[in-house]
C-alpha cells in the first residue's frame, strides 16, 4: 500500500468517523439524519475532490479565463486558444514585441500584418512592393518584410517572413508560421499549438 493511498484512506475513515460521531449525538427522526448525513457526504466529497485535483486548480484558473475572455491556456510548452464566439481563432501575439490581435488562419500561405501594426513594430523591408495575393476576401496589395521575433504565449519564432497589408488592419498568422510547429491542431473548440 503507498503513503498516497494510506493517506486518501485516512482521510475518508476521519471523514465517515466524524459524520457518524455527529449522527449518534442527535435524537433526530431517521428522515433528517438521512438528509443530514447526505449534507456532510457532499461536503467531505467536494473537499475530498478539491483535494485530490490541488496540482490542476491553476490549470481550472486558465480555463475559466478563456472561456470568459478568450485568453489561451498554456500548459507547459503547449498552447491552446479557444475558439471565439464567431468560429475563428483569434489570439493575443505580439511581433517584435508589439502586441497585436491576430487571427489563426491555416489557409494563409503567409503571416500578414496591418499597416498600423507594421508602423508600431518597424519590421525589416525586405524590397518586394505591390505584390498582388489572392486571399478569402478578394486579391490585396501587400509588401514584404522580415520580422525579429514573433510570439503566441511561450511559442517564440524568429527571422520571419511577413506581409504588410498597407490597407488592411486585419492580422493574421498564417501557415509560415503554423508550420515551424511540432503540431498544430484543432481539438473540439480548441485550436492546439506544440512548439
Amino acid at each position: 500500500m503507498t503513503n498516497d493511498t494510506m493517506l486518501g484512506g485516512l482521510y475518508l475513515l476521519m471523514a465517515i468517523m466524524l459524520v457518524l460521531g455527529a449522527l449518534m449525538s442527535r435524537r433526530e427522526p431517521l428522515a433528517k439524519l438521512l438528509t443530514m448525513m447526505l449534507a456532510w457526504v457532499a461536503i467531505f466529497g467536494a473537499g475530498f475532490i478539491l483535494f485530490t485535483f490541488r496540482d490542476n486548480l491553476g490549470w481550472v484558473a486558465q480555463r475559466l479565463k478563456a472561456e470568459a475572455v478568450g485568453a489561451p491556456v498554456i500548459e507547459g510548452s503547449t498552447v491552446r486558444i479557444p475558439m471565439a464566439i464567431d468560429g475563428h481563432f483569434w489570439v493575443d501575439a505580439t511581433i517584435n514585441g508589439v502586441p497585436g490581435k491576430f487571427l489563426v488562419d491555416s489557409g494563409a500561405t503567409v503571416t500578414t500584418v496591418g499597416g498600423v501594426l507594421a508602423a508600431k513594430a518597424r519590421l525589416t523591408d525586405t524590397g518586394d512592393h505591390d505584390q498582388l495575393v489572392r486571399t478569402g476576401n478578394g486579391i490585396v496589395k501587400v509588401s514584404s518584410a522580415r520580422a525579429d521575433t514573433i510570439s503566441i504565449g511561450t511559442i517564440d519564432r524568429h527571422g520571419q517572413r511577413v506581409y504588410i497589408a498597407e490597407n488592411d488592419d486585419l492580422n493574421v498568422v498564417g501557415m509560415s508560421f503554423l508550420s515551424t510547429l511540432k503540431r498544430w491542431s484543432v481539438e473540439g473548440r480548441w485550436l492546439i499549438l506544440e512548439p
